[in-house]
Parts: structure tokens; C-alpha cells; sequence
């Protein structure tokens, strides 16, 4: 049974870790590059996953060979891809990343397959799920009356939050959309998760408040895709029925290993590596 649906944004990524951002006209070379998949919503169904929960993920590549790669590879990590839709004479999302020192820049093409539509198979997929999870491509393509996890850390066209189960921002995110935690908390949003970085994450709802200080991770190599990874767990924990402040731990955990490799992949932990 799918326990968990991921609806939204899959790409082929390319990174490549560099002593620092070129300028205009610059050559720089770098000293390491990996390709892998990635998008919001697909890195958190891989992150499900590997922490052994079923997941499906559902969104659109085109017929080409990027978008073979994308279906391969969460293939590969126990995806159920069968509502990822392939269109015929488009090309799929794909992003060119450089990683600094503490840094990154994006280039990203997102494809010109259109927003996902559900079929009428993935409509039911979601409804029978435990929970849907979307990011910015997915959020307009699902029914609102399922278990919603919205991740808005990238802009939400149209975001209303009035019954959201789980909203969870960045803290740049939640400034833009709300101001403040309390704010969408009034908006109608059940759950209110901010995720920082480095330092942590805190969790606003009926419990009141409840942080999560980050575990430390060394010298991390990419922080690429940490907080995909961070929603993919503390779904996995919250299927699960941790209490939510273990959840959060957890979570935080997962995203703290996941920054082990230059991309946002490689590294994704088992619930092994977490526990």
C-alpha cells in the first residue's frame, strides 16, 4: 500500500563543486562534479524510501533522455514512478548547480511539459494515502481534501494554507508568505514546521512550540537538497507516529547525513544510518 504521495518537481542535476563562483567571462575549474536527480518533491520520495516507506511519486518529464534518467533513478530506489507522466516531444527539467564554499548558484530549466495534472488513478492514489506531500510544481495539481505536507521553501503560486496538515517553510519562506509562524497558524495551517539550517528547525501547532537544535555533521561537503531530504523524514517519522519532537530529531538527523556528497542524493540515509 502507498503510504506516502509526492507530487511535484523531478530533475537531472548537475553539480559541480568549485573554489568559488565564476564571474562573467571567467573560466573555473572544478574539482569535482557529480550528476544525480533531484527537485523538491522527488528527493523527499527518495528519502522515503530509503527510509522504508512506501512512497509514489507523481509529476511529468518528457520522452527524452533526461527524462529516462529521472524515471531511472527513482526506479532504482524503490519509487513507484507508474503516475510519472512521460510526454511525447518535451524535454524534462534540469538544473546546472555550483557549490562553493558555503555556497551554491543554480541555473535551472524547468522543462516544457506544463504544470502535472492528475490522473483520474492518482487522484485516488492521493485520497487513499496517509499523506500527500507537495512542493511548488505539485501544489496546484492535488485535492485539498487529503492529508497535506506543503513544502514552501521555493515560491507557492496561490498558496492558501486553511487546513494545511503540515506547512513547512524555510524561514525566508515563511517571512515571505506570513511574516510569522502565528500568522499562518491563523491562516488555517494545522502544523507549522520552519526549517534553519544549520540551526535546526522549530515546530508550531496545538503543542505549542517545539524546537530542534541540528546534530552536528563536521565539514559538510553540499547542503544540496538537505531540506527535501528533511521533509521526505519527518514524513516517514510522522507515518510511523513518532511524537512530533522525535520526528523533528529524526529528521534533522537524515538531512545532517545527507550533507555527506556534493549532490543531493548520494547521501540520502538508510533508517539504519538515522537510528
Amino acid at each position: 500500500m502507498i503510504r506516502v504521495v509526492s507530487v511535484g518537481l523531478a530533475t537531472r542535476d548537475t553539480i559541480l563543486a568549485v573554489p568559488r563562483h565564476p564571474a562573467a567571462d571567467e573560466l573555473v575549474l572544478a574539482t569535482d562534479v557529480a550528476v544525480a536527480g533531484g527537485g523538491p518533491a522527488a528527493t523527499a520520495a527518495v528519502t522515503l524510501a530509503r527510509l522504508g516507506i512506501e512512497v509514489a511519486f507523481v509529476g511529468a518529464v518528457g520522452d527524452d533522455e533526461t527524462g529516462a534518467f529521472i524515471r531511472a533513478g527513482l526506479e532504482e530506489e524503490g519509487v513507484d514512478v507508474s503516475e510519472l507522466a512521460i510526454v511525447p516531444g518535451r524535454r524534462s527539467p534540469q538544473s546546472a548547480i555550483y557549490v562553493g564554499p558555503g555556497t551554491r548558484a543554480i541555473a535551472a530549466f524547468r522543462g516544457d511539459m506544463g504544470a502535472p495534472s492528475l490522473s483520474a488513478r492518482a487522484e485516488r492514489l492521493c485520497r487513499e494515502a496517509e499523506w500527500v506531500h507537495v512542493d511548488q510544481t505539485g501544489y496546484g495539481a492535488v485535492p485539498r481534501d487529503v492529508r497535506l505536507s506543503v513544502d514552501a521553501g521555493n515560491p507557492v503560486e496561490g498558496l492558501d494554507v486553511d487546513g494545511v496538515a503540515l506547512y513547512a517553510p524555510t524561514e525566508t519562506g515563511l517571512q515571505r508568505d506570513f511574516g510569522t509562524a502565528e500568522a499562518a497558524l491563523d491562516a488555517g495551517a494545522q502544523l507549522v514546521v520552519v526549517t534553519r539550517g544549520a540551526h535546526g528547525c522549530t515546530a508550531f501547532g496545538p503543542d505549542g512550540v517545539v524546537e530542534a537544535a541540528a546534530p552536528p555533521i563536521g565539514d559538510p561537503v553540499s547542503t544540496l537538497g538537505a531540506g527535501d531530504v528533511f521533509h521526505g523524514a519527518l514524513l516517514a517519522a510522522l507515518v510511523r507516529a513518532q511524537p512530533l519532537a522525535d520526528a523533528l530529531a529524526f529528521a534533522n538527523r537524515a538531512a545532517a547525513l545527507s550533507c555527506r556528497a556534493l549532490d543531493g542524493r548520494a547521501a540520502i540515509p538508510t533508517l539504519e544510518e538515522v537510528a
